[in-house]
């Protein structure tokens, strides 16, 4: 099965291969969720068979919706996909758009929906090998820290929401 995305094709918004949207830097749709735990956020580390940004960490979770699903809807099936997580009461954010080199001939350029989900203590999960490798709790100040001292590590969307987009996502 063909993974189709939703992005913008001369202004208007047309199904496209996940792949090619990022070869050709097109503006396409996406979901974010960062779930809190007083000030520790979860951070999950990318697989290593990732097609793009393999092993560097990442917010809890990031994905593409397919063309007709509702960006809560996606948040919720990605956080059960990837981390086997369930349950959370999700609260949208302001949307933002960001474009950037993934390595690879690769771009992302992506107009996000972001979730916040807070919880009461450190919710276990059960990651998809095929998706995570590892995943940590992070003080909010220290991941802030680790991305500007060691950038390499970490995803190039993760480091914009920290630098660019952190007063309206974590208000």
């Amino acid at each position: 099965m063909t993974d189709l995305i939703p992005a913008w094709v001369e202004g208007r918004l047309q199904p496209v291969e996940k792949l090619e949207a990022h070869r050709r830097g097109l503006r396409h749709k996406a979901v974010s969720v960062f779930v809190m735990c007083g000030d520790a956020v979860l951070i999950q580390r990318r697989a290593r068979g990732k097609y793009h940004t393999p092993g560097l960490w990442a917010n809890t979770c990031c994905t593409h919706p397919r063309m007709d699903e509702a960006p809560a809807a996606c948040a919720e099936r990605r956080l059960r996909e990837e981390l086997g997580i369930t349950g959370l009461a999700l609260s949208p954010r302001e949307q933002v758009e960001y474009r950037a080199d993934v390595g690879g001939g690769l771009i992302e350029h992506e107009v996000v929906d972001i979730f916040l989900a807070r919880v009461a203590r450190r919710i276990r999960v059960s990651p998809n090998p095929d998706e995570v490798m590892d995943t940590a709790w992070v003080g909010m100040a220290e991941l802030c820290a680790r991305t500007r001292r060691d950038p390499s590590r970490y995803t190039p969307w993760l480091r914009i929401y920290l630098e660019e987009h952190a007063a309206q996502i974590f208000a």
